[in-house]
């Protein structure tokens, strides 16, 4: 089992579910990411995805999407956001998985990017756009570096597809909540929740987490009982977002930041599967 996934199993053991927080490298502004993945980890955030800046990130939703762009006019590129991860990394034990696409890591190469990604302590690597294949590159480059390869699964995957991508993945596999972008409002709660049961009746090797359209403590509450923990990405981004077109410091989006990390914790310590 890696690092990752015993961090996952060990919360669970104990009664509570693991929440992931997702900010995008370089948003809202270079200077502010490592006091913002500071802040994260410690309002209480069992790992950190930090988002790795793409011109076209199809998985996403327009807030992501937003950060994207602003962080690409303020230069940031692959070699900052590894240097942020391995700041940040150095001075905590909280997990730090790196999200993105493929595209980039190809132009920084494939065997280069997971070799530094390694030396800079990201523990694992979430690719929406790259198939779990155990003959992709990245499949292989990951396992060579000793970086879990996290997987997604969603409320279309097949059964048999659904083991096949457990058996390639590591760390947790990522169940996306719905058929559509980050940020999409995820509905009626029971469909959902039923499909995440059924899907841990099939993904037996890793923890299964859910994420995308997940945005309060009582989402993070209610799919978290159907799984073994969630993630939330548009809502925090949205959350900085609103702070900094308000004309809010860097100190009060860093108190907002942490408030809200705070409020969703709090739903994984009362989830009951």
């Amino acid at each position: 089992m890696s690092a990752l996934a015993n961090h996952i199993r060990t919360l669970n053991a104990r009664g509570e579910k693991a929440l992931g927080m997702f900010i995008t490298s370089g948003f809202p502004s270079p200077g502010l990411t490592p006091e913002l993945l500071r802040t994260i980890d410690e309002a209480g955030a069992d790992f950190i995805e930090l988002g790795m800046p793409f011109s076209d990130p199809l998985a996403e939703g327009l807030p992501i999407q937003h950060s994207s762009e602003v962080a690409l006019n303020a230069g940031i590129r692959m070699k900052d956001t590894l240097a942020f991860a391995r700041d940040f990394t150095a001075a905590s034990d909280t997990p730090l998985v790196l999200m993105g696409y493929g595209n980039p890591i190809m132009r920084y190469g494939i065997s280069n990017f997971f070799s530094d990604a390694r030396s800079s302590g990201v523990q694992g690597v979430i690719l929406p756009d790259v198939m779990p294949d155990a003959d992709s590159p990245f499949v292989k480059a990951a396992a060579e570096s000793g970086i879990d390869m996290i997987c997604l699964v969603s409320p279309t995957t097949p059964d048999e597809r659904l083991a096949h991508i457990d058996s390639l993945s590591s760390g947790f596999v990522y169940a996306v909540s719905v058929t559509g972008v980050t940020g999409t409002d995820t509905g009626q709660t029971d469909p959902i929740k039923a499909y995440l049961r059924h899907a841990r009746t099939h993904i037996k090797d890793n923890p299964l987490l859910v994420g995308f359209g997940i945005r309060t403590p009582d989402d993070v509450r209610s799919f978290s009982e159907a799984a073994d923990g969630a993630i939330v990405g548009s809502a925090l981004v949205g959350v900085i977002r609103e702070q900094r077109e308000a004309g809010a410091d860097d100190q009060t989006i860093l108190a907002r930041v942490h408030s809200f990390v705070h409020e969703l914790k709090q739903g994984t310590l009362e989830a009951v599967s």
